[in-house]
């Protein structure tokens, strides 16, 4: 994946890359809750529409975070899977789940989360 980046600061280019509300929910889901397909997804309680998960899903894909393999073909339907490039996002998720634990009141990590 090469794009122009607004600047050569690596948070700005990590923001660019995954820095919208919706893609280290999905990427969380893969990580500490084995989530692969789409349905599984639009499960989680945050409410991602089809069309936003459609979307991220797709530039995920094309940012060599995840990628997908069908397990159906009737209808044709997907795995996603992260690749080792996704799976290197665990330690900051994990340090942001440490600081909600610590300085937002009434979070919590649920009690099916496989960290």
């Amino acid at each position: 994946m090469s794009q122009a980046h607004r600047s050569p600061c690596p948070i700005a280019c990590s923001l660019d890359l995954i820095g919208d509300r919706w893609t280290l929910l999905i990427i969380r889901d893969m990580l500490f809750f084995k989530k692969q397909r789409f349905d599984e997804f639009l499960e989680s309680p945050e409410g991602i529409s089809t069309n936003i998960l459609t979307n991220r899903l797709k530039f995920l894909e094309e940012a060599g975070l995840i990628e997908k393999q069908p397990y159906s073909n009737h209808p044709r339907r997907m795995n996603y899977q992260l690749t080792e490039r996704g799976k290197s996002l665990r330690p900051v998720l994990k340090t942001m789940i440490a600081w909600g634990l610590k300085h937002i009141p009434d979070t919590k990590i649920p009690d099916d989360e496989q960290g």
